[in-house]
């Protein structure tokens, strides 16, 4: 992730200083990024001479104007970093994180700089107003979007931002219909014909499950219910399936990066489903793809409400932008808001309380999709008791 971002910075003309906790690592972090350009030379995307004058803005500098972080998902380690950059940048050096999940005021908490502290870096520059961010980081950082040519969305501050926070219900949901005795492969084949670039299944492997269950840790802290608490993942992690990193997680990886199903993940899945105590439900498995479609991006549709209803996003349309750029959603279909309306928030509440009934509260309609189902009216319409935009 790191050496993405790097190599977007290098693209636009940024230097790059790569900071690592040793040789070893940093010798792999410039291989990658050296392989991120040789691969634009081979598609002819670059020269070759473009290329040796990009490698060369990846040089050890002291006063750089921003700084990225992209260490792991552990607050002690991102605090202590930050509380370093601290002493060496000058006061105007924006500091800004990948992190996936973390509360950036929680971030910056051990530093005295949480003015300048911002920002969630992807194909979408999701930049992340906290209760300390000053206005001129936020522009700053626009500007910044725009040379790396990302597309930037304003967010308020909370677990998982906007993006992550909206979508983390994709991965849980499909957890939790596993356990009830779906397919791991028929789930994430419905979703990448329903038009997503990778299903949850193949998404928790590209993430890693180091991050999938640190991220899993910040939401039950801080939303006790919004997720699933199976024991797929952490079976599989200790058994060191790790996931397209260790190539083997719920699909097996070869040199290519092809992934492959693998039988291997039923008894883990068998395991999963004792210590839940759950056995295959009959319904489930008579689901349609449809229906499969619908389970899975209706509680989705919830917390993008729910995120809305908490002014962590101004507007539908940030989070339709967000869901597209940030997380892959298809764009024909106009965004995860604008998707929802299509379908109209009566069905969608009907659907996500019969299944709150029957598989609990990881379904529960939020009351702002409750009140415009009551109303008629589409969840892109400004809330009438809408908290006030924590941006």
């Amino acid at each position: 992730m790191g050496s993405g971002i790097a190599t977007a910075l290098m693209l636009s003309n940024y230097p790059v200083l790569l900071k690592e906790v040793n040789d070893k690592f940093l010798d792999a972090g410039i291989d990658r990024i050296k392989a991120n350009l040789q691969s634009r030379v081979r598609k002819g995307k670059m020269t070759k001479e473009i290329y040796e004058k990009t490698l060369s803005l990846l040089t050890g500098v002291v006063d750089y104007e921003r700084f990225k972080d992209a260490v792991v998902e552990n607050v002690k380690v991102k605090q202590q970093v930050f509380a370093d950059l601290e002493r060496y940048c000058p006061s105007h050096c924006v500091l800004a994180t990948n992190t996936s999940t973390i509360d950036l005021d929680l971030i910056g908490e051990k530093t005295n700089s949480q003015d300048r502290i911002a920002a969630h870096v992807m194909p979408l520059l999701e930049i992340v107003r906290s209760n300390h961010t000053s206005p001129q980081v936020v522009v700053d950082l626009l500007d910044v979007g725009k040379k790396i040519k990302k597309t930037p969305v304003v967010v308020g501050n909370c677990t998982g931002f906007a993006v992550n926070r909206m979508f983390s219900p994709y991965t849980s949901i499909a957890l939790l219909l596993v356990d009830r005795g779906m397919d791991v492969y028929k789930i994430d084949q419905v979703c990448t014909e329903f038009g997503m670039p990778m299903g949850p299944f193949r998404l928790l492997d590209l993430v890693g499950f180091g991050v999938a269950l640190a991220s899993g840790m910040q939401y039950l802290e801080n939303s006790p219910g919004s997720v699933d608490k199976s024991m797929l993942i952490p079976l599989m992690f200790e058994d060191k399936r790790t996931g397209e990193a260790s190539q083997k997680g719920f699909y097996k990886y070869e040199g290519n990066r092809k992934a492959i199903p693998d039988p291997d993940i039923f008894k883990y899945v068998e395991k999963s489903r004792r210590m839940a105590g759950t056995v295959p439900d009959l319904e489930l498995l008579k689901l349609d793809d449809k229906e499969i479609v619908e389970m899975v991006f209706f509680p989705v549709i919830n917390e993008a409400c729910q995120v809305l209803s908490e002014g962590i996003a101004n507007k539908a349309s940030d989070l339709d932008i967000a869901s597209i750029f940030g997380m892959g959603f298809p764009p024909y279909r106009g965004g995860i808001v604008y998707w929802a309306d299509s379908i109209g928030a009566k069905r969608i509440h009907a659907r996500l309380s019969e299944w709150e009934m029957k598989h609990g509260q990881l379904f529960r309609p939020c009351s702002y999709l409750s009140e415009r189902a009551a109303e008629g009216v589409p969840l892109s319409s400004t809330a009438k008791n809408n908290a006030k935009a924590r941006m």
